[in-house]
């Protein structure tokens, strides 16, 4: 079969490797879209593991199943989490499910960049997940970056009356928008230091935008009746961006970092104003199985409307290509690889 391999974010190459056999208990999907997540091009992360297939936002077909497997069958239309707890530890008994070691050990085989992946048995115990009929493939690789903004926000409690500010208009942060109005929020305000960004982020509802490179708290009291945020949510990991978060959040507010940073940044805290002020600094990282059920139920039903994030849409041969837009982050939202196209 065809894969994308993966040695660095300028150099990703279309290769052939085995198509995986199936075992007891797995099956093998055929991968008929996969979004390129900005987890993708974090070179830092990705780079001591390469070469490898990446790509974890996988929609597709079941085209084998092995014995055992009794839910699913050939030809059902899935969405399958590469990441699942073990729902037996500490961390999973207390609602932490991605603190789980398997969670974070968890993969199918061999990517999402790929024609076909083996899922082994764990994850078609409790990561693969059957698409509605009205939910199409594409629509399909917007499910876990769904599914990671809905366990973020159940973490903070955005709540009707709420003002919150979204910082940095990415494909999360345009998610978090959505969902932020979804649930109630009175006021939703973003921001970016891209034009098009702001401009996507005007389209999927913010009420209002500010450049990021300005005054963003001056800007904020204005626009909230000299208070500021309730909850702010930062999906950059650019310390300005960090430092504007801890300026937004007004008395008895909380911050989301939702993003990661370059690796060894450290954050300073005036400790006594957030001591004194009663904020709350909290983070979140991945979905449970429970957040993407979540998700896709939000998009099924239409109460979140992913299609018009999707930018770009290209072959398996084009991966690179899609890799340097994602990188590049200029003029482009969600793209997506459709590896039989």
């Amino acid at each position: 079969m065809r894969v994308a391999m993966y040695y660095n974010n300028k150099d990703v190459r279309l290769e052939e490797m085995p198509t995986p056999q199936i075992g007891p208990g797995e099956v093998l999907v055929k991968v008929l879209a996969c979004g390129v997540c900005g987890s993708d091009v974090m070179e830092w992360y990705r780079i001591n593991k390469a070469p490898l297939v990446l790509g974890h936002e996988a929609t597709g077909e079941i085209v084998k199943a092995g014995d055992g497997v009794g839910q699913f069958k050939v030809g059902d239309r899935v969405f399958v989490s590469h990441h699942v707890p073990c729902n037996t530890c500490h961390y999973c008994l207390s609602g932490n499910h991605t603190a789980c070691d398997t969670l974070r050990s968890t993969n199918f085989d061999p990517g999402g960049f790929a024609e076909y992946i083996r899922v082994p048995r764990i994850n078609v115990d409790r990561g693969v997940f059957l698409l509605p009929d009205n939910l199409s493939f594409e629509d399909g690789t917007l499910i876990e970056p769904l599914a990671c903004v809905v366990r973020g926000q159940r973490l903070v409690s955005i709540e009707p009356g709420h003002t919150v500010i979204v910082i940095g208009s990415g494909i999360s942060g345009l998610l978090h928008i959505l969902l932020a109005h979804a649930t109630g929020a009175r006021r939703v305000i973003a921001t970016d230091i891209n034009e098009y960004r702001l401009n996507m982020a005007r389209k999927f509802g913010a009420d209002f935008v500010i450049p990021a490179d300005e005054d963003v708290p001056s800007h904020l009291l204005k626009l909230n009746g000299n208070r500021l945020a309730d909850r702010v949510i930062v999906c950059t990991g650019a310390i300005p961006a960090l430092n504007t978060a801890l300026q937004s959040v007004d008395c008895g507010g909380t911050v989301l970092f939702f993003a990661p940073t370059d690796p060894g940044v450290d954050l300073p805290v005036r400790f006594n104003d957030f001591w004194r002020n009663s904020i709350t600094l909290t983070s979140t990282y991945g979905a449970s199985p429970i957040d993407i059920a979540t998700a896709i139920e939000l998009i099924s039903t239409k109460r979140i409307t992913v299609n018009e994030m999707i930018t770009q849409r290209l072959g398996l041969a084009d991966t690179g290509a899609g890799f340097q837009l994602v990188t590049d982050a200029r003029e482009s939202m969600k793209v997506i690889i459709e590896p039989h196209k």
